[in-house]
């Protein structure tokens, strides 16, 4: 399975375009202490040729443009390899990217039930894609199962949703209570070379029974939008905590960096890293101790094959 990382920033990328916090304002000097990141998104393919994408995010064309594996065919005047996108949840920053891709075929969306209600009265999706190309919406097994291509033939790669008991998007928050779905990471799985992926860019909490998945990968994609919990107040730009947000943050003796730095895998990264994330900063001690846990700071076009 060949993994290319297209955007590796939560929402609002680095820079954001109205923030001057120490990495946006770093990254826009292009001193090179802070390499510039678009919104998280990923693609993978198991024969370099037929692409699905986890989530798609506002900034989905230049990603595309920066990775030509997913340009158009050369012989066809229109056309796409990109077969279906994989939701984790509703979020902007995640699904703008659909509107992005209104103008191909009907889109292959695999979303929970609530992922789709939550895009559909919250955002008005589904009704406005009806006037360009259409969703077909698909609920992504519980169990592994053979992740199919646009046109049902197999894709060489098995997935399943994993429920991270996440919160509800924003724009829903008041309409309705949380429920189960609301949040999953994907397990993915390389039929032929039996490599496995987590990718998991929301985790609220690292339970037992994920702590057992983390055992079970070859590769993990997580959840680095917050070092410490009170961030974004400390950075001078809110006053919300990690946890209200749904993200674990890395540091700490709840945090993921203690938890990952244990894990026995080769490829754990971190993705979706908020930009006043200090870890983005290459010189700082932040970004060192992550390093020292054998862990990855992800950036964009950065690629792993399983």
């Amino acid at each position: 399975m060949r993994i290319r990382l297209l955007g590796t920033a939560a929402g609002g990328g680095v820079p954001q375009w109205n923030c001057n916090c120490p990495a946006c304002r770093e990254a826009r000097a292009g001193t090179g202490r802070v390499t510039p990141r678009t919104q998280s998104a990923v693609a993978i393919s198991a024969d370099d040729k037929r692409w699905f994408l986890l989530n798609a995010s506002p900034d989905i064309r230049s990603q595309i443009e920066n990775f030509p594996p997913l340009h158009p065919p050369a012989r066809e005047t229109r056309g796409s390899p990109i077969e279906g996108v994989l939701l984790t949840n509703a979020d902007l920053d995640h699904t703008l990217g659909l509107f992005i891709l209104r103008e191909g075929e009907k889109l292959k969306v695999h979303a929970t039930d609530q992922v789709r209600r939550s895009l559909t009265e919250g955002v008005s999706i589904a009704p406005t894609m009806a006037f360009f190309c259409g969703i077909d919406w698909i609920e992504p097994p519980s169990r592994l199962a053979p992740l199919p291509c646009r046109d049902g033939s197999p894709s060489g790669l098995r997935y399943q949703a994993l429920d991270l008991n996440g919160k509800s998007p924003r724009f829903m928050q008041g309409r309705a209570k949380a429920a189960p779905g609301e949040v999953v990471g994907y397990r993915i799985v390389d039929e032929r070379t039996g490599g496995r992926l987590l990718f998991l860019p929301d985790v609220a909490q690292i339970s037992e029974t994920l702590q057992h998945e983390f055992s079970e990968c070859d590769a993990l994609l997580f959840d680095g939008t917050f070092w410490s919990e009170n961030e974004m107040e400390q950075s001078g730009v809110g006053h919300a905590l990690a946890g209200s947000m749904g993200h674990i943050p890395i540091s700490g003796s709840r945090g993921s960096l203690e938890i990952l730095a244990r894990l026995k895998i080769q490829n754990k990264t971190y993705v979706h890293i908020n930009n006043t994330n200090p870890i983005l900063l290459r010189d700082s001690a932040e970004h060192a101790a992550v390093k020292a846990a054998g862990c990855g700071i992800g950036e964009d076009g950065l690629e792993l094959s399983i």
